[in-house]
């Protein structure tokens, strides 16, 4: 860790809650809690915390309810179950583990995790401060720049412009460009029929962006420019749809963000209830 630099740590908390949920087996304590996601968001947070010793750190997580997406396309996301109850059940707990920690954590309605994150990490901060952004979700990959570090929580690989250019094809500011052309399935959101990322990313190579690809639709040839003009109307939509927000009003900023310290009695009540044996020898 760089000593000069002041890292700000932001936690896409939906993305850690799914992916230690699924990825755990179903853990439970003597009460027949379920706990396992409990144990590896905790887990996620902990490694966090020890790789980078983040100045300023907050976990956000979608707030309950729709968003302003769902009235700008009423099917975004309708694809999506609700959250299993035994994940459900989780997040309170999960919750309280974080803010015992000294953590904030950010919910805002109308909006997404997402755009909270995206606000948090475009605000104009001094030099020393390096924004992180640790998350499974690739839209986030738009918001990666000279000051801001995608860091993938599935395989902890840094995503920085260059790492964004080689998995994708395209730079982080054609991100929107890109997703828009290929639609996102876990979103619902509408793509051009039969175009995948090599088409999206040759087209954008071509015209360097989606505007420019728009206009030459005339040029572009087969059943792949048919689609592609019949789907102007959608491409503008789901543009909308995969551009994140950068200008959400938040009740706090960076400063009342920064690691707090840790409440270890609560912290020790939690690790009973939940019988994290391990982590009570830490205490």
């Amino acid at each position: 860790v760089d000593k000069n630099v002041n890292n700000f740590v932001l936690v896409d908390g939906s993305s850690y809650l799914y992916r230690a949920y699924y990825a755990l087996p179903h853990l439970k304590n003597a009460n027949g809690d379920h706990t396992g996601a409990i144990f590896g968001v905790s887990n996620m947070i902990a490694k966090l915390l020890k790789t980078y010793d983040p100045k300023y750190l907050c976990v956000v997580f979608d707030a309950k309810g729709k968003n302003y997406r769902h009235r700008i396309y009423e099917a975004y996301k309708a694809n999506r179950s609700a959250m299993p109850a035994e994940l459900s059940d989780q997040v309170q707990p999960i919750m309280s583990f974080i803010e015992n920690l000294g953590i904030k954590i950010l919910q805002v309605p109308d909006v997404e995790a997402d755009d909270v994150i995206a606000t948090l990490a475009s605000a104009n901060y001094d030099d020393k401060v390096h924004v992180l952004i640790s998350s499974g979700d690739k839209d986030l990959a738009q918001l990666v720049n000279d000051k801001v570090t995608l860091v993938n929580s599935m395989d902890d690989k840094l995503l920085d412009i260059d790492g964004v250019m080689k998995k994708f094809g395209v730079p982080p500011k054609y991100i929107t460009d890109y997703l828009a052309l290929i639609g996102d399935k876990s979103d619902n959101v509408p793509g051009v029929d039969k175009v995948g990322p090599k088409t999206a990313v040759k087209w954008l190579d071509e015209y360097t962006s989606l505007e420019n690809v728009i206009k030459n639709s005339e040029n572009l040839k087969g059943k792949v420019g048919e689609n592609l003009r019949g789907s102007i109307d959608t491409l503008k939509l789901a543009h909308d749809l995969v551009t994140i927000k950068k200008d959400v009003e938040l009740p706090i900023g960076i400063d009342e963000l920064k690691v707090d310290k840790e409440n270890s009695e609560g912290l020790t009540k939690i690790y009973e209830e939940l019988e994290f044996k391990a982590w009570l020898q830490e205490e």
